[in-house]
């Protein structure tokens, strides 16, 4: 494991940036930011910008010299690097352009909605999870699941189902149907495709759609996509969790994010279509039985 950094040469603000990076885990990364009193906000999903007169002193610290080009090499071998759709200023225009094919002619909206997911407290609700919510619908439509009478309210209720995030589980839910109702209504859409769409969100609190509810299950097993990441895609995601809950302590998060394993691992099944359960009920069974473990619980506890 290796905090890398590469020479002072990317111009912007009157100076120079570094990127500073790991080619291990972003949890390593953010603790030697910490340590080194580089703000949160020069963190750009997969590295730091620091500026050159922070160069010497983060290598004192540390942090190993590297060529531009060995950093992104490194950082792409270890699975961490975030390709450039996904980074923030080329996300917000791939999201903008899935909304545009949604709802032509209110783009004012799919504004909002991109502004929301991209809140500062985000480190997992966020924009990065909006999309990975609406490829895993697409992936599921695509091998032929059915959407339902209402298709485009599974289109948005993946829209809506963290459009409020303040961390209190089920009380977002409920004020993310809400806020689903009141926009679509002004949108002109009609009143079965937004009752649909408000009931889609409320199943994202429990992820318990009943069984021959298709687009329920179609949202929670896209909603639940990432449980059946690889090991490295599963290890950022807890990290990113871990994050948006950074205010409470580490005994307090381990009992909390347990409860929560314990309730994932009680679905049965977990994912609810035959596609989702074929590429990622394996792997996420695994995920979460890991996590349990190493917070220090079993399954019986």
């Amino acid at each position: 494991m290796a905090i890398l950094i590469d020479p002072p040469r990317w111009p912007a603000h009157g100076t120079h940036f570094s990127h500073l990076v790991s080619d291990a885990s972003l949890a390593e990364l953010h603790e030697f930011a910490a340590r080194a009193g580089i703000p949160e906000r020069a963190f750009d999903l997969d590295h730091y910008d620091v500026p050159a007169a922070r160069y010497q002193e983060l290598v004192d610290r540390g942090a190993i010299e590297v060529s531009g080009g060995v950093l992104v090499r490194r950082l792409a071998a270890s699975g961490l690097r975030i390709p450039a759709r996904r980074r923030s200023s080329k996300l917000e225009t791939v999201l903008l352009h899935h909304w545009e094919r949604l709802l032509p002619g209110r783009p004012e909206l799919g504004r909002e909605l991109v502004e929301r997911w991209g809140e500062a407290h985000r480190h997992y609700h966020d924009r990065t999870h909006l999309l990975a919510v609406l490829e895993a619908v697409r992936t599921l439509l695509g091998a032929g699941e059915d959407p339902g009478p209402e298709p485009r309210a599974l289109w948005f209720a993946a829209w809506f189902h963290d459009a409020v995030y303040n961390g209190a589980a089920g009380r977002d839910e409920e004020e993310s149907a809400r806020l689903a109702g009141e926009l679509l209504g002004r949108a002109g859409c009609r009143r079965q495709e937004i009752d649909e769409t408000v009931r889609l969100v409320l199943l994202t609190a429990t992820h318990r759609p009943e069984d021959l509810d298709r687009p329920g299950a179609l949202l929670c097993d896209a909603d639940l996509s990432v449980l059946g990441r690889d090991a490295a895609g599963y290890r950022d995601y807890l990290q990113a969790v871990r994050r948006e809950y950074a205010h409470v302590p580490d005994a307090g998060f381990a009992a909390g994010r347990a409860a929560v394993v314990r309730r994932l691992l009680a679905l049965d099944p977990l994912y609810r279509t035959a596609t989702a359960r074929r590429l990622w009920q394996v792997q996420a069974q695994a995920n979460l039985a890991g996590e349990l473990q190493s917070l220090g619980f079993s399954p019986g506890h």
